[in-house]
C-alpha cells in the first residue's frame, strides 16, 4: 500500500470536516435533542400529573356525588317528615275547630232548651191561672197574687 499526499490531504481535509462539525454543528444538534428529550419528558411528566388528578377528580367526584345523595336523602326525608307534621297539625286543628263548633253547638242549643223551658213555665202558669180562674168562675188578679204566682213559675 502506497501512502501519498493525497490520503495525508483527505486526512487533514477529514479532521477539518470533524472538527468543524464538533464545533459549529454538533452541539446545535445536541441541543435540539436535549430539548426535544426534555419536551418528551415534561410531556410524560405532564401526563402522569394529569392521571393522577384525573384520579383524584373522579374519586372527589365520587365523593360529593355520595354526599349529595345523602344530603338529598336527608332533604327528602326531612320534607316527609314535615309533611306528616304539617298532616297532624292539620288534623288537631280541625279536630279542635271541630270541637270548638260542637261545643258551641251545644251551648246554643241549652240557650235554646232555656228559653223554651221559660216560655213554657210562663205558658203553663197562664193557663194554670186561666184554669184556676175558671175553676174559681172569678178573676184571679195577678198583681195581687204575683208572689204565689212566682212560686208557681218556679215549681214549674
Amino acid at each position: 500500500m502506497d501512502i501519498n499526499l493525497t490520503i495525508f490531504g483527505q486526512a487533514i481535509a477529514f479532521g477539518i470536516f470533524v472538527w468543524f462539525t464538533a464545533k459549529f454543528v454538533w452541539p446545535p444538534l445536541l441541543r435540539a435533542i436535549e430539548d426535544r428529550q426534555k419536551a418528551i419528558a415534561d410531556g410524560l411528566a405532564a401526563a402522569e400529573k394529569g392521571k393522577l388528578e384525573l384520579a383524584q377528580a373522579d374519586r372527589k367526584t365520587t365523593e360529593v356525588l355520595g354526599e349529595a345523595r345523602s344530603r338529598a336523602g336527608e332533604i327528602i326525608s326531612t320534607a316527609e317528615k314535615r309533611a306528616a307534621q304539617m298532616v297532624e297539625e292539620a288534623k288537631t286543628a280541625a279536630k279542635s275547630e271541630g270541637d270548638r263548633i260542637v261545643a258551641g253547638a251545644k251551648a246554643e242549643v241549652e240557650q235554646e232548651v232555656f228559653r223554651v223551658k221559660e216560655s213554657l213555665r210562663v205558658q203553663v202558669a197562664s193557663l194554670a191561672v186561666s184554669g184556676a180562674e175558671k175553676i174559681l168562675r172569678r178573676e184571679i188578679n195577678a198583681q195581687v197574687h204575683d208572689d204565689l204566682l212566682t212560686q208557681l213559675k218556679q215549681e214549674l
